[in-house]
């Protein structure tokens, strides 16, 4: 991928749906009875492997472009899979699937491609197997292939060491099949699309405080979902608009949930606005139109709370700060270890490589700014947010950037490089 510096970018655009959402419509689909349409689907890489499992299970599953058919089959209605599970890139596939097998009477397999293989899953299995499910994998469950045998479940109260969604989840969803309560409480709040359409199948979810709550025996029953567009896509277009003088969007249709919209903190912290205009509710979950216009921005410091509802933004939040005046210091991530990528350190060495003044540290990143960035030749590592991070990059940059194995953006972003060419004002 070949990307020219900008003077501009302009225009009303949409992104594509949230890539939370869809996996989560698909997998409550699955185990509701009665048929699931969804339309907004993001047909990414890592949502349509959540797709092929389920139709490994005997689920079936119609696709249209962006509109998705799930016939239903309840929560014992699943067929042992015949092979193993392959969830490809997606670490969302195999921690919440993972929760829904546990409470399945067979046995299954699960895996993934090589970062999958690297990503930690003893931190989903523990609970499952204080839980009553019976899962192997290497090194003592750490790692995949994860073997399981489920079913005979009973509930736990359960305190997180870690604030992920992705762990909630999975203990959620194997707490609607085991007997009592199950309940699940975090260091810091996490992102929420699990409880809000849970809520919208049906399911009794109670929150106190830091604490979710479900009882077990609980029956999906399935519905229409309209997936807003994803804010983790849309925050790489708000950001090329705070690098370029000049430039103004309307990302129309993006979901704001409030454990997802860091983002616009941080972009008011560094002194930007973003205006949320048509505000409404969709399956539970908040939906605005985006309006933005550039605006010079300051370091800021980004940290603490803040962290668990930005996380997937960090990459292109770094590539703003080498825009911004002063220093800016991003604390508390040590997450983004064991993403895609290691991503601290890849988003230091690639921005590096443009001329960034960035420097890793163990849990984060200290970025100065402004510095004039220089076209040179990248690489996503695989890794789709640091290839649209240094896409964004590149617009500030010098000449010609090119981004290797661009490929990889796909998996949440498909069209990427279109949309990003037809907003885009060159000098």
């Amino acid at each position: 991928m070949q990307v020219k510096q900008a003077k501009k970018v302009s225009g009303v655009v949409r992104v594509p749906g949230d890539k939370s959402i869809s996996h989560r419509a698909v997998m409550f689909g699955a185990i509701a009875e009665g048929t699931t349409r969804i339309s907004g689907f993001l047909a990414g890489a890592d949502c349509l492997s959540t797709i092929r499992c389920f139709q490994q299970m005997g689920v079936k599953i119609t696709r249209q472009g962006d509109e998705v058919t799930v016939e239903g089959k309840g929560w014992y209605g699943l067929n042992e899979p015949a092979e193993v599970l392959d969830v490809g890139n997606s670490g969302t596939t195999i921690r919440l699937l993972s929760g829904i097998l546990a409470t399945q009477p067979f046995h299954s397999v699960l895996q993934g491609d090589e970062s999958i293989a690297r990503r930690p899953m003893r931190r989903v299995m523990t609970p499952l197997r204080q839980m009553g499910a019976r899962i192997d994998g290497r090194k003592e469950g750490e790692y995949t292939p994860l073997s399981i045998r489920g079913g005979d479940l009973h509930g736990i109260a359960y305190a997180s060491p870690v604030a992920s969604a992705q762990v909630k989840s999975a203990i959620l969803l194997a707490g609607l099949q085991a007997a009592g309560d199950t309940s699940v409480t975090e260091p810091m709040r996490s992102r929420d699309h699990t409880e809000r359409m849970l809520r919208a199948f049906g399911i009794d979810v109670r929150q106190e405080g830091l604490t979710v709550t479900v009882q077990g025996g609980q029956q999906l029953t399935a519905r229409e979902i309209e997936v807003p567009g994803d804010i983790s896509s849309a925050a790489f277009l708000l950001a090329a608009a705070f690098m370029l003088p000049g430039s103004e969007l309307v990302i129309q249709n993006v979901g704001v949930n409030p454990t997802r919209t860091g983002i616009l903190d941080v972009i008011r912290a560094m002194g930007g606005e973003v205006r949320l205009e048509n505000e409404r509710i969709w399956n539970e979950e908040p939906v605005a139109d985006l309006h933005v216009a550039y605006r010079p921005l300051n370091g800021a410091v980004i940290e603490g709370e803040l962290i668990p509802r930005l996380i997937d933004e960090i990459p292109v939040i770094a590539v703003l700060a080498t825009q911004a005046t002063g220093r800016t210091i991003i604390r508390d991530a040590q997450e983004l270890r064991v993403k895609e990528t290691d991503r601290i350190a890849t988003i230091a060495e690639e921005l590096g490589k443009l001329g960034a003044q960035i420097t890793p540290t163990e849990d984060g990143l200290i970025i100065e700014g402004p510095v004039q960035l220089q076209g040179a030749l990248t690489d996503s590592r695989g890794d789709h947010r640091i290839g649209m991070a240094m896409a964004v990059a590149a617009l500030a940059a010098t000449g010609e950037t090119t981004i290797a194995d661009a490929e990889a953006i796909n998996v949440s972003f498909p069209g990427f490089a279109e949309l990003l060419s037809s907003i885009t004002e060159h000098a």
